[in-house]
């Protein structure tokens, strides 16, 4: 499955979230937003399975994507477009249940990640961190904008810049040197009116 456009995808995290989540994904989805994945892994399975079904009703006027970190199982259950899996994860059985119109992406943090996607059957990889990180502190080694070029060179697989990528010009950038987008969480989370901007630079290749 292609990337949603724009191709900027808003993780969450219900602890930085400025209002619930399902209203703060009615506020990005007003605002341009199209793909926005559940992470909160730490959420009680029922209780994240009903937010996730809050979600996905909530994109659905909007004809925005919604995919989940983690089960697959789950995310068929809960209806949502696919699944965000970790370096590694079981792509395989996640399209096996999920069907060939999945959006099944992969976590990586080097240009073997993104080749273990890539051979895995993965329609994308998250790529991170890119730049420092509010949202985690501390995390790296940093890749930078010659490190995201470097692996782009060598991978047709999407590759998706995470980490740090808060403004529009750092997504520019990320776009010029080839990343398919970006993705967001802490930001959106805590504003959403400011992702509109970052909206309209996913769109510059």
């Amino acid at each position: 499955m292609p990337l949603p456009e724009p191709p900027l995808l808003i993780i969450t995290d219900r602890r930085q979230a400025a209002l619930p989540l399902p209203d703060l994904a009615d506020a990005l989805f007003a605002r341009g937003a199209r793909w926005l994945s559940l992470r909160d892994k730490d959420m009680e399975e029922g209780e994240r399975a009903a937010l996730a079904r809050l979600l996905v009703a909530r994109a659905r006027p909007w004809s925005a994507v919604v995919t989940l970190h983690g089960d697959p199982a789950l995310a068929l259950a809960v209806g949502a477009a696919g699944a965000h899996l970790p370096d590694g994860g079981d792509v395989a059985r996640a399209r096996a249940l999920l069907g060939p119109d999945a959006l099944i992406g992969a976590s990586a943090h080097d240009a073997a990640g993104v080749a273990r996607a890539a051979a895995l059957g993965a329609d994308y990889a998250t790529l991170s961190p890119i730049f420092a990180s509010a949202s985690k502190p501390g995390y790296g080694p940093l890749i930078g904008e010659d490190g995201l070029a470097s692996v782009v060179s060598e991978s047709r697989l999407p590759i998706v810049a995470l980490g740090g990528v808060e403004s529009a010009a750092a997504l520019v950038q990320c776009r010029k040197v080839g990343a398919a987008g970006a993705a967001v969480m802490g930001l959106a989370m805590r504003d959403p009116p400011a992702v509109a901007a970052l909206l309209s630079a996913a769109l510059l290749g």
